[in-house]
Formats: C-alpha cells, sequence, structure tokens
C-alpha cells in the first residue's frame, strides 16, 4: 500500500512538474505585453514631441495668401527693372461654375477620397509609407488637395519628413477654416498648368480656347493630368506626353467608376493635336528674356516660392545686352543653314557664376517651353575630355603638359576599338597635342590610368550630372543620357577661375513680400581642383584655339581657352550634336547646335558653335580689359628638348626649333639636362693689329649663355700652341705682338666640362717692316728672306686685319735691292 500511495504521490509531483512550464508562458505573455505596452507609448510620446519640433518653426497659417497672388518684379544685374510677373493668365473660377466631369477627372487623379477624409488620407498615406520603405523617401507622395494648396501657398517642394510634418500641421488647420468646397476652388485656381498658366479656367483658355462648360472629355482629361508636372506635359512644347498622360487620367477616372470603357476608350484614341488651339502670341515671342526668366523661375520654385503669385522682388545676374545679343544670334540666319535647326547658349562670369545670358532655342513658340540652353540631355563629345580625361590626370597623377602618350591602335577594356575622328594614329605625342588635335586613343589611356571612380568623383564635383556609374566610352563623351550647355559652363568656368567652383545662378537675392526679409542665392563656392590643374588645363585649352581644332573661334586679342565637340552616329557620317565650350578670365560660354528631338539628322556645319562663340565673346569683351590667365606658383615652366621621353631640360646648346616649353607640377618637374648637342664653336673670329700699340685684338661672337668661358690660344708660325688665358668675354687684347712675324690663334667655347671645337685665324704681320733705303749699300751679313726691321713701315701707314679662314699677303711689290 505504501508503495501504491509513494506511486501517486509521485505521479502527482510529476504532474505539477509538467504544469509549470503553461504558468511561465502566461507570465512571459503578460511581461512582452506589458514591455510592447510601454515602447508604445514611450514611441508615441517620441512621435508628437518629434512632430512638435517639427512644426514649431512651420510658417503661420494666413488665409489672405490662399487668396490674392501678387506679381513678383525683376531686376537685372544693374538693378534696372526688366519686367513684371504676375497673373495676367489666371482666371478665377467658382465651385458651382466647374463641370461635375471636370471634377471627377480631378479627384480621380489627385485625391479620390477628398470629401471623406480631414486633409490628411491616411489610407493613401499609409501605401506610401511601405511604397517609401522599400524605394526609398520621396520615392511615393501621398498629397491630398488640402496638402498641394498648403504647399503651393506656404511651403517649399522639397521632399522632407520634417516640410512633410509640416504639411500635414497646416493642412489640419486649414481644413478647419474652410469648407471642403472653398480647398477644391482654391486648388483648381492655384494649381499650375505649364509656362505662367495657373489655373484651370486660363488653361481652358490657352490651350482649347473654350470655357470650362465647353470641354470635351479629352480636353478634361488633359486639364486634370497637367497640375502633375506641368511643363513636361504641356501639349505645345510634349504633345506625346501629354497624350500619354491625358490616356492615364482616363484610365484612373473609369477605375473610380466615372465614366464607363467605351468613354475611356473612345476617348483615349483622341490625339489631343487634333484639338488644340495655336495662338500668334505663341509663335511670335520677340522677348529675348524669355529663356531666363525661364531659369529664374525654377530658381524660385527650389526656394518654394511663386514667381508669379508670391509678389517677391527678384536681383538676377541678367546682362541685358548680352541677352538681347545672344537672342539676335539664335533668331537670325547668319549661321544657319535653315529654321529647323536648333541651338542653347549659356554665358557666364567666370569668377562668380553668375549668369549673363541664356538662349534657350530658336524660334521659341511658347513660354516655359523647351530650354536647349538648360532643359536639353546630349552626349558632350570631345568637350569632356579636359573634364574626364585630362584634369583627372593633372590633379591625381601630375602629368604635365608634356607628358607623352602614344597615339596607336587600341581598344577598350571589352576588346571595342576606339577610333580617332580621321582613322589614323599620329604616335608618340605630348597631351597637349592629343588635347590640341582631339586624339581619342590618348584621352581613353588618360582616363583607364586615372580610373573611373576618381574621374567620376572630379567631374562631379564640376558640376556634371551621372546617372550610375561612369565606363570607359564616358572619356569621349559616350554618356547614357548627356549634359545641357549650363553644365559644360559650370565646368569649364572652374578652369578659368583657378579650380574653385560657383554653380550656374540667375539670382542674387529675393526680397519677399513683407519688404524686409532678404534671401541670399549667391551658392558657396567650393575648391575643387588644385591650381596647378586649373592653370595646365587651361593652358593647354588656349592651343586648342591657337592652332588646334578651335581656331575658327579665336577673337583677336584676348586669351581665351577653349574645345570643340561632337558626336558620331553608328552607322552613317555626320555628327548630330555639335559642341564649343571656352573661357577667358572674364566669361565662359558653352554652345550647342542640333536638331532638336530628331538625333537622326546630322549637322550641316559642325563649325556653326565655333562661329557663335567668336561672335558673342568679341561683343561682350568690348571696352573690357582682359587679363591673362596667371601662372601659379604651383606651376614651373621649362624648355624640354622635343622628343625625349622622360624628358630632359633643354641644354644651353639645344637648338631653338628642337625645344618646346611645357610646364610641370612644382617638385615633378625633370632635373635631367640633354646632354645630345655638343659645345658649339664661336663664330665670326677677327683679329686686328693696331701697329701703333703693337697690340692684337681678337674678337668673337656668341650666343649669350650663362657660365659660358673661352680659352684662347696663340702659336707663332709653325710652333705649338701656347695657352694665353680664360675670359668670358668675347674679346681680348694681345700684347708684345712682333711685327714681320705669323700668328695663329685659336678660341674654344668652354661651358663646365664640355669644350667646343677650336677656331683658328692666323695674322700675317710680315708686312709690317720699315723698307730700307735704296741708296744705302745692303747689309753686310746675309739673312732669311723674311728677317726684316721690326721697325718697318707700311707706306700708307694702314692697320693689319685678318679675318677667319683668310690671311692677310703683303700688299704692294717686294724691293729686290733690300732683299740683299
Amino acid at each position: 500500500m505504501s508503495e501504491n500511495y509513494r506511486s501517486r504521490t509521485e505521479k502527482r509531483k510529476a504532474s505539477r512538474k509538467r504544469k509549470q512550464p503553461k504558468k511561465s508562458v502566461k507570465q512571459m505573455m503578460k511581461r512582452i505585453f506589458l514591455t510592447l505596452l510601454v515602447l508604445g507609448f514611450v514611441m508615441l510620446v517620441a512621435g508628437i514631441t518629434t512632430f512638435a519640433v517639427m512644426i514649431q518653426d512651420a510658417p503661420e497659417f494666413d488665409p489672405e495668401k490662399l487668396k490674392d497672388p501678387v506679381s513678383s518684379k525683376i531686376y537685372d544685374k544693374d538693378n534696372q527693372l526688366i519686367t513684371e510677373l504676375g497673373t495676367e493668365k489666371r482666371d478665377l473660377v467658382t465651385f458651382d461654375e466647374i463641370p461635375k466631369s471636370l471634377k471627377n477627372a480631378i479627384l480621380a487623379t489627385e485625391d479620390a477620397r477628398f470629401f471623406e477624409h480631414s486633409g490628411i488620407d491616411l489610407i493613401r498615406l499609409g501605401g506610401a509609407v511601405i511604397r517609401n520603405i522599400t524605394d526609398g523617401f520621396g520615392s511615393q507622395g501621398a498629397s491630398t488637395l488640402t496638402q498641394q494648396v498648403v504647399k503651393l501657398s506656404f511651403l517649399s517642394n522639397e521632399k522632407t519628413i520634417k516640410r512633410k510634418a509640416q504639411e500635414a500641421w497646416l493642412s489640419f488647420k486649414m481644413e478647419q477654416e474652410f469648407t471642403k468646397e472653398q480647398i477644391f476652388e482654391m486648388y483648381v485656381n492655384k494649381v499650375p498648368m505649364g509656362g505662367n498658366i495657373y489655373g484651370i479656367k486660363a488653361a481652358a483658355k490657352t490651350y482649347f480656347d473654350k470655357e470650362l462648360d465647353e470641354l470635351t472629355l479629352p480636353e478634361i482629361s488633359l486639364i486634370a493630368g497637367l497640375p502633375q508636372r506641368p511643363n513636361a506635359y504641356n501639349p505645345f512644347v510634349n504633345p506625346d506626353l501629354a497624350n500619354e498622360r491625358k490616356n492615364t487620367v482616363l484610365y484612373l477616372m473609369n477605375r473610380h467608376g466615372f465614366i464607363s470603357n467605351e468613354e475611356m476608350e473612345e476617348a483615349q484614341n483622341t490625339d489631343i493635336e487634333t484639338f488644340l488651339v495655336q495662338h500668334e502670341d505663341q509663335n511670335n515671342d520677340d522677348s529675348p528674356y524669355e529663356s531666363f526668366i525661364d531659369q529664374i523661375v525654377d530658381e524660385v520654385e527650389q526656394m518654394g516660392y511663386n514667381v508669379y503669385t508670391d509678389g517677391l522682388e527678384i536681383y538676377t545676374t541678367l546682362d541685358v545686352n548680352a541677352q538681347k545679343k545672344v537672342h539676335e544670334l539664335l533668331n537670325s540666319d547668319q549661321y544657319f543653314p535653315n529654321d529647323e535647326i536648333q541651338a542653347g547658349i549659356i554665358l557666364l562670369d567666370t569668377k562668380t557664376g553668375e549668369i549673363r545670358a541664356i538662349g534657350g532655342g530658336r524660334f521659341q513658340k511658347v513660354k516655359r517651353g523647351y530650354n536647349y540652353a538648360i532643359d536639353i540631355q546630349r552626349q558632350p563629345g570631345s568637350t569632356i575630355k579636359p573634364i574626364l580625361d585630362y584634369g583627372p590626370a593633372i590633379e591625381y597623377l601630375k602629368w604635365s603638359t608634356y607628358h607623352i602618350l602614344v597615339d596607336e591602335p587600341y581598344s577598350y577594356s571589352n576588346g571595342t576599338p576606339v577610333n580617332n575622328w580621321d582613322g589614323k594614329y599620329d604616335g608618340a605625342q605630348t597631351m597637349r597635342y592629343h588635347l590640341m588635335k582631339s586624339r581619342n586613343v590618348p584621352a581613353i589611356k588618360a582616363l583607364k590610368e586615372v580610373g573611373l571612380n576618381k574621374a567620376q568623383t572630379f567631374a562631379e564635383n564640376l558640376g556634371i550630372p551621372f546617372e550610375g556609374s561612369i565606363n570607359e566610352a564616358y572619356g569621349l563623351g559616350g554618356f547614357q543620357t548627356g549634359i545641357a550647355p549650363i553644365h559644360l559652363a559650370g565646368a569649364y568656368s572652374a578652369f578659368g577661375n583657378n579650380g574653385i567652383y560657383n554653380k550656374p545662378h540667375a539670382i542674387r537675392k529675393i526680397l519677399l513680400s513683407d519688404g524686409i526679409t532678404e534671401i541670399d542665392m549667391k551658392p558657396e563656392s567650393n575648391s575643387v581642383m588644385s591650381d596647378y590643374t586649373a592653370f595646365m588645363i587651361t593652358d593647354m585649352l588656349k592651343s586648342v584655339l591657337q592652332s588646334g581644332t578651335g581656331i575658327s573661334a579665336r577673337v583677336p586679342r584676348i586669351p581665351i581657352a577653349g574645345k570643340t565637340g561632337t558626336t558620331n552616329f553608328k552607322d552613317k557620317e555626320g555628327s548630330p550634336d555639335s559642341w564649343f565650350a571656352g573661357y577667358s578670365t572674364e566669361y565662359t560660354a558653352s554652345i550647342w547646335v542640333g536638331y532638336g528631338d530628331d538625333r537622326k539628322r546630322a549637322v550641316d556645319d559642325t563649325r556653326i558653335p565655333l562661329y557663335l562663340f567668336k561672335e558673342l565673346m568679341t561683343y561682350v569683351h568690348q571696352g573690357v580689359e582682359v587679363q591673362d590667365f596667371k601662372q601659379p606658383s604651383s606651376v614651373v615652366k621649362l624648355a624640354i628638348q622635343k622628343g625625349t621621353n622622360p624628358p630632359k631640360l633643354a641644354s644651353e646648346f639645344t637648338p631653338e626649333d628642337e625645344i618646346v616649353y611645357e610646364y610641370f607640377v612644382k617638385g615633378y618637374e625633370p632635373t635631367e639636362v640633354s646632354d645630345d648637342y655638343e659645345v658649339p664653336p664661336v663664330s665670326n673670329l677677327k683679329a686686328e693689329y693696331d701697329e701703333t700699340t703693337e697690340q692684337v685684338t681678337l674678337k668673337w661672337e656668341y650666343n649669350d649663355i650663362q657660365d659660358i668661358r673661352f680659352d684662347v690660344y696663340a702659336a707663332l708660325d709653325q710652333s705649338e700652341q701656347e695657352f694665353i688665358g680664360t675670359i668670358d668675354k668675347k674679346e681680348l687684347k694681345i700684347t708684345d705682338v712682333a711685327p714681320g712675324l705669323k700668328y695663329t690663334f685659336t678660341v674654344q667655347a668652354v661651358y663646365k666640362d664640355q669644350k667646343s671645337e677650336p677656331v683658328s685665324i692666323e695674322l700675317d704681320l710680315s708686312t709690317f717692316l720699315t723698307e730700307p733705303d735704296p741708296n744705302e749699300p745692303p747689309e753686310q751679313n746675309e739673312e732669311e728672306p723674311g728677317d726684316q726691321e721690326e721697325n718697318g713701315e707700311e707706306e700708307n701707314g694702314d692697320h693689319g686685319t685678318s679675318d677667319h679662314g683668310n690671311t692677310n699677303e703683303p700688299p704692294g711689290e717686294t724691293n729686290e735691292e733690300g732683299n740683299g
């Protein structure tokens, strides 16, 4: 029995032991729940605190800003008023005047639950949060119509959490102040619709010449789709994009049940160009300032302001005369073969990056249309070589302008051949030569030695945009997308500004509508390269205009550096893009010429950008005192013997036609002197005898060379030469010269431990003897024929002179009696 008891007791204990874990799990779950509750509370408090911090400096909610737009004044660089940008194309409409179909189109496109939420659509916000987590912040927006009105009235376009928090807070406050109908009305009247058109009523008039109640479904869908990207979807500028956007809006209207499938398909099959209207002012825009105003509007919008409504005073960098000149050049037929070819021009102040003029295109049809100086993305051709190839080589590898590169058959890393434009190879030449002649093979060799990453970083610091990483083809301008003249001008101006980059900008400052708050728009200057890189690239680019591919762009008496660039078709000859960029110490200009969207059409004359550059730069430099580019102390200029590799310094005796003068980074210059050329001999050696003083004066010619010396020797008749001395002058007087004898004088140039070939001259003084009296008997002792009295004189008393290679013969006849 006791055994049975023990067994039951043990079983109960075992059972209690088995039940113990269930109690532990419940306690654990309770702890987790409490922990999550505390964490949630902490996070909620932190979120509220963060939100409060973010909105504490949000703009004041001023209802007046929602209703009354005020025009802005634009001033040039001399603070002279040039124009006002206002609300001339804004027609207000009330909520009741808006057709139901247009309301539905806007709701379907922008905010389907507008009449259900309180300023923030939480359902849409949740989806946007997930999308932003997966694709990065800013990839998906969730703005309601209320938030968009707030953004248009109070905030900037920047995509930050702080700005979104402020937007949400102001939207909530706005929903407390106004009805849904009032907010909807504000939206349709404030929203940009392309160019300087604001509001749906002005858009209907501009694009279709209709009232709102006259619009068809395709026209309604086009208007509803414009606000997302008003300039991109402008049907006058980009009809294809506008048509795609129209069809997207129709799809959304169908999805939300506002139109049937049949209505959607019929409207989608209607091309917008069939119902657009054209206005005279769109085809005849004679204002020279429109391209510049494009840039002003962009810069103002980036700051979060509206140039057409915010009553700003905008002080720009515009040079009125230069802008008119650019407008004149582009809209004339002096250099252009037809009216279809397009061009874009940017003119900068080299030192500050201030934009002086913008040529956005030829015969532009609409305001705020496509700007070929700013918006275009085209491959830059060889204009990129100083930026991606040779600039980085100097900066990182300390190459000199003499650095030797071999132009020879060569391939990219993937095996594709690198071709020069003429299909030829120039062999071993200097970096200066290759850049001047725009050879492709050496440029790619330079890029590969620097490395793609370093080269890309160097170019990005100069404002060159890239989409992802670059490959070797970029070194010849083979971009995946491309750049615009404004990018190229900004980069080149840094070379002309000692390596200091200033982002091109059109606005100096903005005075807000309160008349007190002033915003300085001057960008920060950045040193993006060493001064030696900037100077050496500049000096090589000066050679491009002096004797390279850019001769046609040369401006007399103005030191200018620059580079040509063209692109090529893959399957035919010709260039779809032609470029020139150049600069002086005062101005920088970048010019593109091509056929706009027709990338298959070749430029008729690739020198057109050079002609435009020359005329523009000649004009803006009139009356300007232009300084040459100053050599920095980090650079040394040396005389190098041609063909030496590695470079050797020319010696004092290297012929001038065998010397080139090139620049080196200080500390990386060559020190070895060439010994290919011997010390040259003296020339034009002369010997003059002065009978009175019985002195011989030796004279010779020689180039002025530091440390040169001359050894002088003399010999009597056929005796050995005797050393007279070493002098550093090119003349020597020799005394104690006996008349009646023959002398040989020799001069030898001496430079350090080298000596030239000797040069000798003979001087015969046998004629300088006194002739005996014929009436006197001769001397008894016989003399040798040449032994005459040393005090004999010539009848005419002249001094003896001898030239190199000529021995003087005795003048007159010989007196036979005197010879005994």
